[in-house]
């Protein structure tokens, strides 16, 4: 009997193995539990930005919209759960920005290999244990082991810090090593355009996403133009055309050398290993 966590990998596999059944780019990503909560967050601000006027939303109602949002993708039931407010335009535009950014989030993953029989009968996941994964939920212990809770102490809690910055740590480099295979991740690109500081925070994302909407191209492409407009025709004639961003012409022109630096080094480096560790490297000098 396969286990679960088996089955998730071998689902990833066949993802990779077998991606031109699911997209015509090359340059596709998967989206897990996280992006694809990053993803609804965002797509709920855009409906918000369209019916109210504001790019904002509320994390409690992002938290209602993603447990609906599963339930309905998944196919359990949501009749004891309230339809969020422009349900069906919120879950058009998830499904738009997925699609722009060229990935697929788990699930979709999961119901194509079913759809294509590309995984045998006993690799399939139950709806509600995908549900249980993406949602962080852990009900099941090996050998039925109790979990018993530690007393919070300075060195547990040191502990737990450590975890937290090596986790972050971790995500900040895999999501530069997407953006490089992808550049149309505005998830991975959402993650690391403010890291390390650049003075781009949520205004300077915003303008950002904004200007990419209008122009039809991704938050990455956007960005270039932006800066390329810049070094070509000055920050003047970059101001006229494309004012939002006049304020945030120095930290945007900061991360998109960076990405050249970057790609400069995946074009010479054949070595993964030694790749990853340039990267490290140039990130902590520009820190």
């Amino acid at each position: 009997m396969i286990d679960f966590q088996q089955k998730i990998l071998n689902l990833i596999k066949c993802f990779r193995r077998q991606w031109p059944l699911f997209s015509n780019s090359e340059r596709t990503t998967l989206c897990g539990a996280d992006c694809m909560l990053m993803a609804l967050q965002l797509s709920m601000a855009e409906v918000n930005k369209q019916h109210h006027g504001d790019f904002t939303v509320s994390l409690s109602d992002v938290l209602e919209t993603w447990k609906y949002l599963l339930h309905d993708k998944l196919g359990l039931s949501y009749e004891n759960m309230k339809e969020p407010e422009n349900y069906a335009d919120l879950k058009k535009a998830y499904h738009a920005f997925l699609a722009r950014s060229n990935m697929f989030d788990l699930i979709d993953i999961c119901q194509k290999c079913y759809s294509l029989g590309l995984v045998s009968d006993d690799e399939n996941i139950a709806p509600v244990q995908l549900l249980e994964f993406i949602s962080g939920i852990i009900n099941v212990q090996e050998n039925n082991a109790s979990v018993l809770s530690t007393p919070s102490t300075p060195v547990i809690r040191q502990g737990q810090e450590n975890v937290k910055v090596t986790i972050l740590a971790k995500k900040c480099v895999c999501s530069y090593l997407s953006l490089l295979v992808n550049s149309k991740d505005d998830l991975a690109l959402a993650h690391i355009l403010n890291v390390p500081d650049r003075g781009l925070g949520r205004e300077a994302f915003t303008n950002l996403k904004h200007a990419s909407q209008k122009g039809g191209m991704s938050i990455f492409l956007m960005a270039t133009s932006f800066i390329r407009t810049v070094e070509l025709g000055g920050r003047g004639c970059a101001s006229s055309l494309f004012d939002p961003l006049r304020v945030h012409v120095k930290g945007l022109s900061n991360f998109v050398n960076f990405i050249d630096k970057l790609q400069e080094i995946v074009g010479e480096t054949l070595n993964p290993r030694k790749l990853l560790c340039w990267i490290i490297l140039v990130h902590c000098c520009l820190i």
